[in-house]
C-alpha cells in the first residue's frame, strides 16, 4: 500500500521538471499518445524519472508524462499506462491517478483502444463511456480493496454517475459540430492479455456491453474516489468476433494500426472540450 509520502515524492519529482500546474489529466491508451506531442511549452517527464510509477511494457505506450498547455487548459498526459496484466497490483496501476490527485488536478479525461462487441460499431468509430462493467472488480480485483484512506474519500463510492454529464454533453457536441461518429455506451473491462473468446464477446453482448477493453475503469473508480470528475472514450479499433471456426483474429497490430484513424477524430474532440470546458 501507498503511502502519503510515496505520492508527495512522485508531486515533487514532477513539479522539479515544470512550473505548470496542471488542473486536467489526459490518460491516452494504445496508439493514442501521439495527442500529447501537440502541447505547448510541454515538458516530458520519462516514468522512469516519477518515484512509484509503474512503467509500461506495451508496444504503442511511449511511457511519458507530458505537461504543457492545450486549449488554454494545463493539462498532464500520460503518454500509456500500465496494466494489471503486466503482473503489477491493482494499487500500482492506479499509482498515477493518485499522484494526479495530490497534484491539484480535479478533472481526468481517459481514453482507450477497445473493441466493438457492439455490431453496429465500426472500426475508427469513438464511443463515449457513459457507464461500465468492471468484470475484475467483480471477482475480487478492485483497487479500493485494503485499508482506505479517509483523507482522500469515503470507504464506499457510489458510481451512478462515475461519468460527468457534463462533459459528456459538450463531447457530444464537439463532434456533431465536426461530423464525427461518436456513440454513447457502456465499456466492459477485462484484466487481459489474451483477447476474447467468442462466447465471451456473446456473454458481455447479453450483460449490455458495447466496448471491451483492458483498462480505464479501476482508473475512474480511484478517481471516482477522490473526487475528481471524469470522461472517458474509447477508440474502436476492432470489431470483436463471436463466432468459432472464423478465419479472422484479433491482434494487437490490428490496434495500433487503427490508432491512425482514430486519433484525429480524438484529437478534434478532446481539443474541442477543452476549449469549451464546462465548469
Amino acid at each position: 500500500m501507498y503511502t502519503h509520502e510515496d505520492y508527495q515524492n512522485a508531486v515533487e519529482a514532477i513539479l522539479q521538471k515544470t512550473s505548470l500546474q496542471p488542473t486536467i489529466g489526459l490518460v491516452l491508451g494504445s496508439g493514442l499518445g501521439t495527442l500529447a506531442d501537440t502541447l505547448e511549452n510541454r515538458v516530458v517527464i520519462p516514468y522512469a524519472e516519477i518515484p512509484g510509477w509503474p512503467q509500461s511494457t506495451v508496444h504503442g505506450h511511449h511511457g511519458n508524462l507530458v505537461i504543457g498547455k492545450l486549449e488554454g487548459q494545463v493539462v498532464a498526459a500520460q503518454q500509456g499506462r500500465a496494466h494489471f496484466y503486466e503482473g503489477y497490483s491493482m494499487q500500482e496501476v492506479t499509482f498515477p491517478i493518485r499522484v494526479m490527485h495530490f497534484l491539484g488536478i480535479k478533472t481526468v479525461i481517459l481514453t482507450n483502444a477497445a473493441g466493438g462487441v457492439n455490431p453496429d460499431y465500426r472500426v475508427g468509430e469513438l464511443m463515449l463511456i457513459e457507464d461500465h462493467i468492471n468484470l475484475p472488480g467483480m471477482v475480487g480485483a478492485n483497487p479500493l480493496m485494503g485499508p482506505n484512506d479517509d483523507s482522500i474519500g469515503e470507504r464506499f463510492v457510489g458510481l451512478a454517475q462515475a461519468y460527468d454529464r457534463r462533459l459528456r454533453e459538450t463531447a457530444k457536441e464537439i463532434a456533431k459540430l465536426n461530423d464525427i461518429p461518436l456513440h454513447s455506451g457502456v465499456y466492459c473491462a477485462v484484466s487481459g492479455p489474451s483477447f476474447e473468446t467468442p462466447a465471451e464477446i456473446r456473454m458481455m453482448r447479453t450483460l449490455g456491453a458495447d466496448t471491451v477493453g483492458m483498462s480505464t475503469v479501476h482508473e475512474v473508480i480511484v478517481a471516482r474516489h477522490a473526487g475528481m470528475r471524469v470522461m472517458a472514450c474509447s477508440g474502436v479499433t476492432n470489431e470483436a468476433i463471436d463466432a468459432v471456426d472464423t478465419d479472422f483474429e484479433t491482434n494487437h497490430e490490428e490496434v495500433l494500426e487503427a490508432g491512425k484513424v482514430i486519433v484525429p477524430r480524438l484529437t478534434t474532440v478532446l481539443k474541442g472540450v477543452l476549449k469549451n470546458f464546462p465548469a
